[in-house]
């Protein structure tokens, strides 16, 4: 699938296109894909017990050549495909193209979810959906790479990310907010936690001159329910003249849980 765009004040930033923009975007077009994907007319997903179900992402990748060559009134694609790779998993890639150029790689996998308690984001688990079409297909070598990642920088493996120094900066805690943080869903939406570890990353640093994202992975193993407070903390953080590069974890103060990791590299902006 292709989707062609211009670029506006809502797909721009400070730094070129938005990153926060292209996660929501290709997160709708994962969304839309896994529709014609099972032939359905519309995403309603019901699982095995007949409770809706939303594809929730587990982990997703990013990779930029030159988003902030993007400018107002520049034309760009999307271009975007998406296969079943377990029971209730699919995985997506989307190339962002302006002219003849890929200055993007989007990689996106999700799993089918549900509540097994009324509105407690808490009890998210995943779901059953035994009537699920469509075949499924060899797992491709970014879900591995991405999985294993996942698995590492969950149990706090400090090796998982050898060249970064331990940081000793204190955790950032954010109170999520309803209007702006959660999705449709009533979850703490997946593009939210980019965002967070950017308020994060800028309340630390406050550059100059702001980098531009170069790469960045996310992995989602929990959610939050509305007036739950976020801890953001950097595990791991070294800078040189090419840029900037952190771990940070995502964890929900009621319990303690981490419910996430993210990955980030910026490389320094010259105009």
């Amino acid at each position: 699938m292709i989707h062609r765009y211009r670029a506006g004040m809502p797909q721009l930033s400070y730094t070129g296109l938005s990153e926060n923009w292209l996660l929501k975007e290709c997160g709708h077009r994962h969304w839309e894909a896994l529709a014609a994907h099972a032939g359905c007319e519309n995403p309603d997903f019901l699982d095995s017990n007949g409770n809706r179900s939303y594809a929730a992402f587990t982990a997703i990748r990013l990779q930029t050549f030159g988003l902030d060559a993007v400018t107002e009134n520049d034309a760009f694609e999307i271009r975007s495909t998406l296969c079943r790779t377990g029971a209730v998993r699919h995985f997506s890639t989307h190339r962002i193209v302006r002219g003849d150029t890929q200055i993007a790689e989007l990689s996106m996998s999700s799993a089918f979810v549900t509540r097994s308690e009324g509105h407690d984001n808490r009890s998210v688990a995943r779901a059953a959906l035994a009537a699920l079409p469509g075949e499924v297909s060899p797992m491709p070598d970014q879900v591995v790479e991405m999985t294993q990642l996942g698995k590492r920088l969950r149990s706090g493996e400090r090796g998982a990310m050898p060249d970064l120094a331990p940081s000793t900066s204190e955790p950032i805690e954010f109170l999520p907010c309803p209007n702006t943080d959660f999705n449709g869903a009533d979850l703490l939406y997946f593009a939210s936690f980019q965002a967070f570890v950017d308020r994060a990353e800028w309340q630390r640093h406050r550059f100059a001159e702001p980098p531009v994202i170069a790469s960045r992975s996310l992995f989602y193993y929990g959610n939050v329910d509305v007036g739950d407070m976020l801890s953001v903390r950097v595990i791991g953080e070294s800078e040189d003249e090419r840029g900037i590069w952190h771990w940070t974890e995502v964890r929900r103060q009621s319990d303690g849980m981490k419910i996430a990791d993210v990955t980030t590299e910026k490389r320094w902006r010259r105009r």
